[in-house]
């Protein structure tokens, strides 16, 4: 296991901080902490999760591969 708050712990997730600043955080200056958390949370549902392609998920969304997921488990 690798030290604490390198990258090599969880890839995933600090990729998806990344694009996070990239695409929303950076480019806006909120001016209080609720708009930065209503920005952030319509950006992940509305944008990351449902449009946005990923690469370590076959070239889905998020959202495609839950309700795979759920569709499979519900089969079962």
């Amino acid at each position: 296991m690798s030290r604490k708050a390198n990258c090599w712990d969880n890839p995933v997730a600090e990729s998806f901080f990344k694009t996070l600043k990239i695409e929303l955080v950076y480019d806006n200056s909120f001016k209080t902490i609720e708009q930065a958390k209503t920005s952030i949370f319509e950006y992940i549902e509305k944008w990351y999760n449902r449009k946005r392609l990923h690469p370590s998920l076959g070239y889905k969304t998020p959202y495609q591969v839950e309700q795979a997921f759920y569709q499979i488990k519900n089969v079962a």
